[in-house]
């Protein structure tokens, strides 16, 4: 006992020391369950707990004989906050001058100050404990270090009744914002507790209110502590703004608008563009700018166009890192362009391509080499003409890889059915289910419903059976871009340079696994017509163009629908709606963090330079301005989110059908089926993580049901964020463990796996324009056609002339080029910034780390399937691997890589 009384009493002198280790005040169990001391000094930091949480940390007791010394006035300690900031290595001339004067000023008391908020009430206020006010300590003394990180320290006094900290707030005198990464609090006997901020703190000359940071310990709303109730509160409201007026690039409010800013009515009548969002041309909500209406049209919002910056809440935009990537690429995209555009102002001949040696030559000898320009580049500006000394392959483009292995592969039919299951959009490929196809479109309006393709255009291609034997033994498999382009192809093919048919494609599944392309049928409102497999010289020219064209129609639909529609679009009102409605304390928040990373800033950059009125998606897809209106008529009639999930396409679209036997549920009618058997191992151990998350923090679904901050989410995601959508029935209700992981896992999946799967091979397979033409310019002619000659005549340069031209092609390689690129600061599946403080709760960190090692055992069987030659639809010569959903990646173009959120 007198050891016992030793410590009890030397507690009293911890307000004559200038630091309390972490360490402090630690009894053995023969002394638990008796008197306790205050939070402060002896508890857990993780409070007062429900289930699901991390356990208390340990309880410092003593023996009844010493209540009288315990009872005795709070003792004052003092505590320490280190904070890291991360510092920007680019200034501007104002952030220099800024800086200095921050850091004369910092001195006299323009300082940054911090304050320490309880979990706890105080009785005598009925307000959440507060610490005194401190300030980060040497700001001046280290504004000039030279590195990327910089910590400071700022120290509190408090006393033993003050509770465990469960919040910070700053406030930042400076002039100039800065970006605070973490905070971490020493001196509590529970041990650090943690802030992880990620957040820029603006001047308070911006921004009066003091900045909220809560530590990293999760709290469902119900769970919240007493001292930290209105804080949560407040965070939201302000998060959410007023709804009102134009966004300032330090904000940081999240609202809700629909897609009005794609055109410029004010640049011209050909500029306009409809709204995307509403009862008229449904669609997802962006996030809200409140820019003032364009003059010429109240109801279009006026655009704000490059260099300018697009509003997103400033938290959302990219990091120095990802800016510079994403600039450096552009430049490169930009010089790219600038060569060929100007060889096109000289020369009208160079606006094709006459051999598919000018086409090698993009990537051997680049543009300037190619066509002996190297004097105009004096007549560039100076900047570019140091990268060109500096650098001579920054106009040469790198060989894309799906002809770095074979430079004939994209004409073999093979190659082409291949890329229907392992390429870039391995999506829509269905299972046959009636044979000829019907369409679902209306009769009246667009004609007879029934298709070109007949028994007899089949039959020689399917190993001896009828057509009714291949459709039951699931032998038949399409590619249906029909009733998406009919409607459209009179107006796209009135269009100045732009042809486009209406095409289905019809394959054979062989005994060797593959797919085999039987027929191709092209549809025009007035007309239809089957092609079939080359026989001779000149049908097989036409074949080749007939492929071409299925795939322009594959390269739209991926583009506008699977791709930005169902990947970029349709997530961010689930962002929006995450940061409105639930805290970063709510676990559900923590979980979805890392998933909703740069997506705001990357669409709000697509409505400024890809999606917009006379943008690289107009420029380059054969659409043109219609291209949004697809994407718009995609999202009305075939978005589901309850089919989202990749089991349920993979169901839909009948190339799987329920087993309950089989690892996944689901067996696969096409065994060897790249994205398929790859994205479920993801899909399962994303469904697994979720699972193992969703039932830690809700064992009960009344949890779930009684939750207001997750049920708003949902509600406010589904009601305004798909407002147009949400009278449908299809939308899961979010009442119980099932559907909130269902939901979770699809929306993980879409932002990650799904994502990366679209994306990063559009280089390598699109960066070869004849492999995959996003654009055509000639329809294929008949005999009875004036230029059915010219095509006889030269049947090459007709399938070139056909092909996107010369500078077409080189926008849109830049383009790709700079879509496919991970940046340096990517962070993959299975990786989280600060992977052991992301959250408070062990158990949770724990469970992710097996999560992160899923991911790369997942790697190596991705591996090793791309190793085994009996799959051939990813192993052979001259075949490229399927390796789109290997986990990681290094930075560049690499065709591999699962990134957690649509950040490109």
């Amino acid at each position: 006992m007198a050891g016992a009384k030793e410590l009890i009493m030397g507690s009293f002198m911890v307000e004559r020391t200038a630091f309390v280790p972490s360490t402090s005040l630690v009894f053995g169990p023969h002394l638990q369950n008796k008197l306790c001391f205050s939070p402060a000094l002896v508890s857990g930091c993780g409070g007062e707990r429900r289930v699901g949480s991390v356990g208390r940390g340990s309880v410092a007791a003593i023996s009844q004989d010493f209540v009288k010394v315990v009872s005795e006035k709070p003792v004052k300690f003092k505590v320490r906050a280190m904070v890291t900031v991360r510092k920007k290595n680019k200034e501007d001339l104002k952030e220099t001058i800024n800086k200095h004067l921050d850091a004369l000023t910092d001195k006299l008391g323009r300082n940054v100050v911090l304050e320490l908020v309880s979990t706890e009430i105080d009785p005598k206020t009925n307000a959440p404990k507060r610490s005194n006010e401190a300030v980060l300590k040497d700001w001046s003394k280290k504004s000039r270090i030279r590195a990327e990180r910089v910590t400071y320290t700022a120290e509190f006094v408090v006393d033993s009744s003050f509770g465990v900290p469960g919040a910070v707030t700053v406030t930042n005198k400076h002039q100039n914002e800065f970006f605070m990464e973490s905070i971490v609090v020493e001196g509590f006997a529970c041990g650090p507790v943690h802030f992880a901020c990620n957040s820029w703190v603006q001047s308070r000359k911006d921004h009066r209110r003091k900045r909220v940071f809560f530590s990293n310990m999760p709290y469902l709303p119900s769970e919240t502590p007493p001292g930290l109730k209105s804080l949560r509160e407040k965070e939201l409201q302000e998060l959410r703004g007023d709804g009102k007026g134009s966004r300032n690039l330090s904000d940081r409010i999240y609202d809700y608008a629909t897609y009005n800013d794609l055109g410029n009515p004010d640049k011209g009548i050909d500029l306009a563009r409809p709204t995307l969002g509403g009862e008229e041309i449904p669609y997802p909500r962006r996030c809200r700018t409140g820019r003032l209406p364009s003059d010429t049209d109240i109801n279009a919002e006026s655009r704000v166009e490059k260099p300018l910056p697009m509003y997103v809440p400033r938290d959302e935009a990219f990091e120095e890192m990802k800016q510079e990537t994403f600039a450096t690429w552009r430049l490169k995209g930009v010089l790219h362009n600038l060569i060929p555009s100007l060889i096109a102002s000289i020369s009208a001949e160079n606006h094709d391509f006459k051999g598919f040696a000018d086409i090698d030559s993009l990537y051997k000898e680049g543009l300037l080499l190619k066509f002996g320009f190297q004097d105009e580049i004096k007549k560039l500006p100076k900047v570019v003409s140091k990268i060109q000394e500096s650098s001579q392959g920054l106009l040469k483009y790198d060989t894309p890889k799906i002809v770095s292995k074979d430079k004939f592969a994209w004409i073999r039919d093979d190659e082409f059915a291949r890329q229907a299951l392992a390429g870039i959009n391995p999506v829509n490929i269905e299972r046959l289910e009636a044979f000829p196809p019907v369409s679902k479109l209306d009769p009246a309006v667009y004609g007879s419903p029934e298709s070109a393709l007949k028994d007899e255009h089949i039959l020689g291609n399917i190993n001896g059976m009828s057509v009714q034997q291949a459709i039951e033994e699931n032998k038949l498999f399409i590619l249906d871009f029909h009733d998406i382009y009919l409607p459209f192809i009179d107006r796209i093919n009135a269009l100045d340079g732009r042809k486009a048919y209406a095409t289905r494609t019809v394959y054979f599944l062989t005994s060797e696994g593959t797919l085999k392309p039987i027929a191709i049928e092209l549809s025009l409102p007035s007309s239809k017509r089957v092609l079939t497999p080359a026989v001779d010289a000149t049908s097989s020219w036409l074949w080749q163009l007939a492929k071409a064209h299925v795939c322009s129609n594959d390269a739209g639909v991926h583009q506008l629908v699977n791709h930005w529609l169902r990947t970029h679009a349709c997530i961010e009102p689930f962002i929006l709606a995450a940061h409105r409605q639930m805290s970063a304390m709510h676990p559900i928040f923590k979980l979805l963090d890392p998933h909703m990373r740069y997506t705001l800033e990357i669409n709000a950059l697509a409505r400024q330079s890809l999606i917009n009125a006379g943008g690289v998606i107009e420029s380059c897809f054969t659409p043109g301005q219609y291209c949004m209106e697809i994407s718009a008529a995609a999202y009305k009639d075939m978005w589901r989110f309850d089919l989202e999930g990749l089991p349920a396409d993979l169901i839909q679209r009948g190339v799987a059908v329920p087993d309950p036997t089989q690892p996944h549920g689901l067996k696969l009618l096409i065994e060897d089926y790249p994205y398929a058997k790859d994205g479920l191992l993801i899909w399962s151990a994303i469904e697994n993580w979720v699972k193992t998350y969703v039932q830690h923090y809700y064992p009960d679904a009344v949890l779930i049901r009684n939750d207001m901050e997750l049920q708003a989410w949902y509600h406010e995601s589904v009601n305004v964020g798909h407002a147009d959508l949400s009278h449908e029935s299809w939308w899961p209700e979010l009442d119980d463990a099932d559907s909130l992981v269902s939901v979770l896992t699809t929306l993980i999946w879409l932002a990650s796996a799904q994502h990366a799967a679209l994306n990063f091979g559009q280089y390598p397979y699109g960066g070869y324009i004849p492999n995959r033409p996003p654009l055509m310019r000639r329809l294929i002619p008949d005999e009875k056609d004036p230029e059915y000659l010219k095509f006889f005549d030269d049947p090459q340069r007709y399938f070139l002339s056909a092909l996107p031209g010369l500078l077409q092609s080189t926008k849109f390689m830049a383009v790709v080029d700079t879509l496919s690129t991970h940046s340096p600061d990517e962070e993959y599946l299975g990786e989280r910034s600060q992977p052991s403080t992301w959250t408070g709760d062990a158990e949770m960190v724990e469970a992710f780390y097996e999560f992160s090692a899923e991911m790369g055992s997942i790697e190596k069987e991705i591996d090793q399937r791309n190793s085994d030659p009996r799959m051939k639809n990813r192993c052979g010569a001259g075949v490229l691997p399927y390796e789109l959903l290997a986990p990681s990646s290094n930075p560049g173009v690499t065709c591999r890589g699962v990134p957690n959120s649509v950040s490109i």
